[in-house]
């Protein structure tokens, strides 16, 4: 289906009786200036001529009524115009961001053009309505159009064919600017990204602290403002251009008027013409040329709104950046295990090998510990275990079946996970808890215990309204007695807990990824919530990813990963017993916590800060 079909189908169905009313009301709007300026000729004419006055009556009546008339229409129409840009804007909004939940995996949200394509597609489907407005401005303007050529042609053939070539170079020349209108708007959509990027870090508070101790904020300003410029050179340049060749046109098509005003009033005077047919030709040329006009900027906001929409398209009949099984495969509940075979992976051909070759195997109902320095590669499995991406070469196998084999929904709503990069969504409590699980929404008791399960549940409970209490100071939330109520803002340990809550409402998945479970918390309460998750963990397949490594001592299987390779496993005791880079992080760690410490510059002063 192409672009326009597509888009057409979908406006049709979205709101078809405004589109027939609209239609209906665009037909008499066109039709209603053309039908006016008859009258106005005859009656001029019944006036000179000193006609019957019940014929001069009722032209009189019939000019009043067709002026409500077109008084009436563009209110009308403009009521139609709106509701239609609501319902369309909502549906194609609605079938954009639903392609968008249709890609299976976050390497299209790593690509900067696929970011830029799709703002630009967010753009078209917020103006999607303005495609009915424009296409129903053509066939009003040439309702128009045609009825004022007619008129004009009565009158006088070859100055009607004067106008009609004057129009010519109007298309010509807006055409071409609407071609470069929507590639400025292309060039200049990374320049907005990064405006939106700056403005948002001026203007949220997760970066509010570090910025004004840092004092950035002229610094983050100026590299805005400077996005802004660029913009706004490239939008300088084509707004002069325009004016330029605008200014030829309003030029052109004011000559050609006072010329046929001149001529006919010559004519008029000689007695050629009479009274009505200079009204109606002052009425026909001013009316082609505005009904020109509009048709001209109809055609060319029509042509924009098209260009615009193969962005849409490309986004929305985009192929799956996941590999969809031809004979999908059942998922079998785990076990005997999931084991990494040969994997390897990058994120491009360009970028070099974050994993070379890694085989692992978790077993079914063992916890297995993934340790290692920054970089090595850890988190990246987690993203293949996921499917977030499919491994370069290798393959991942769930008691034998490749993963790739299976419906990507499927896989995952077999995992509980738990990343150290999670959300802090501003949202209630309960929701936020809600969302680990969505079937829990409505189930005050589930969340609850798993907040109770996370350590977070008297915190919750002590918020103003409880659960229900927006984690947030951005928005507002309403209270019973209907008055807004602000928001809270929770410290980043509490955080932690309402994530690892989202893990508790999961417990019954076949496999638990822990990537930094416990990060942010401090000691008392990462021992707490490591005892809880042992019991989460419990007769469960899970991976932990930790770089305490005193948190993840009791796993059945631990694996080192340095440079995308794993270089050794084992045991706890195996891999302090081999002596090798496990027992070396693990006794510097150690060391860190049971050894002497060097006396720092404050170990001379009392507690009262004086020496």
């Amino acid at each position: 289906m192409s672009t326009a079909s597509r888009m057409a189908a979908l406006i049709w169905r979205s709101a078809p009786l405004h589109i027939v009313a609209y239609l209906a009301v665009t037909v008499a709007s066109g039709l209603t200036s053309v039908i006016v300026a008859w009258m106005t000729r005859s009656a001029l004419d019944q006036l000179v001529s000193r006609g019957p006055l019940g014929v001069l009556v009722g032209l009189a009546s019939g000019i009043a009524v067709w002026g409500m008339v077109g008084a009436l229409t563009p209110r009308l129409g403009q009521y139609l115009h709106a509701e239609l840009d609501r319902r369309v804007g909502l549906r194609a909004k609605d079938t954009l961001y639903a392609a968008v939940g249709r890609f299976g995996g976050i390497g299209r949200f790593e690509d900067p053009t696929f970011l830029d394509r799709l703002r630009m597609a967010d753009m078209s489907a917020t103006s999607s309505g303005q495609l009915v407005d424009a296409t129903f401005l053509v066939v009003r303007s040439v309702l128009t159009l045609l009825g004022f050529l007619g008129s004009l042609a009565v009158i006088s053939p070859w100055f009607t064919a004067v106008v009609l070539a004057a129009t010519v170079p109007a298309f010509i020349v807006e055409l071409r600017l609407v071609r470069q209108r929507t590639a400025m708007m292309w060039d200049i959509s990374p320049m907005q990204r990064r405006e939106l990027f700056y403005a948002g870090l001026l203007g949220t508070v997760q970066a509010a602290k570090e910025i004004r101790l840092l004092g950035l904020g002229a610094f983050l300003r100026e590299r805005m403002l400077d996005e802004v410029r660029r913009g706004n050179a490239v939008r300088r340049r084509m707004d002069r251009g325009e004016l330029l060749r605008q200014g030829g046109l309003i030029a052109l098509a004011g000559l050609v008027a006072g010329g046929g005003l001149v001529w006919v009033i010559m004519s008029a005077g000689r007695g050629a013409l009479s009274v009505g047919d200079v009204s109606m030709f002052v009425a026909a040329t001013a009316g082609v040329q505005a009904a020109a006009a509009g048709l001209v900027g109809a055609i060319a906001q029509l042509r924009q709104q098209m260009l615009l929409l193969r962005h849409y398209h490309a986004v929305v009949t985009a192929e799956p950046d996941l590999r969809i099984p031809a004979h999908p495969r059942e998922l079998p509940t785990l076990r005997r295990g999931i084991e990494l075979r040969d994997v390897w992976f990058r994120y491009s051909d360009e970028h070099p090998w974050v994993l070379r070759g890694v085989n692992l195997f978790l077993p079914h109902g063992v916890t297995v510990a993934l340790v290692g320095r920054n970089g090595g590669g850890k988190s990246t499995i987690v993203k293949l275990l996921c499917r977030f991406y499919d491994p370069t070469r290798g393959e991942i196998r769930w008691d034998g079946v490749d993963i790739r084999d299976v419906p990507v929904d499927q896989l995952r709503a077999r995992l509980g996970a738990v990343f150290q990069d999670f959300m802090a969504y501003e949202f209630s409590a309960a929701d936020n808890i809600a969302v680990g699980d969505l079937p829990a929404l409505d189930d005050h008791d589930r969340i609850e215990l798993a907040a109770r399960e996370a350590g977070v549940h008297d915190t919750l409970a002590a918020l103003p309204r409880g659960y229900d209490t927006l984690l947030t100071r951005a928005f507002r939330g309403q209270a019973e007695s209907g008055e807004p109520q602000a928001g809270v803002a929770l410290s980043g340990g509490q955080w932690q807990r309402v994530a690892l809550a989202r893990a508790f409402l999961r417990r019954d998945r076949d496999l638990v990824i822990l990537d930094e479970p416990s990060a942010g918390l401090d000691a008392e309460a990462e021992h707490e919530i490591h005892t809880r998750l042992r019991e989460l963990r419990a007769g469960r397949t899970s991976l932990l990813i930790s770089h305490r490594l005193g948190t993840i001592r009791d796993a059945g299987h631990i694996a080192v990963l340095a440079d995308g390779v794993i270089i050794e496993q084992g045991t706890h005791s195996d891999l302090i017993a081999a002596d090798g880079a496990y027992a070396h992080l693990f006794t510097l760690q150690a060391a860190s916590y049971a050894g002497a410490a060097e006396p720092s510059p404050e170990a001379g002063y009392t507690t009262t800060g004086q020496p």
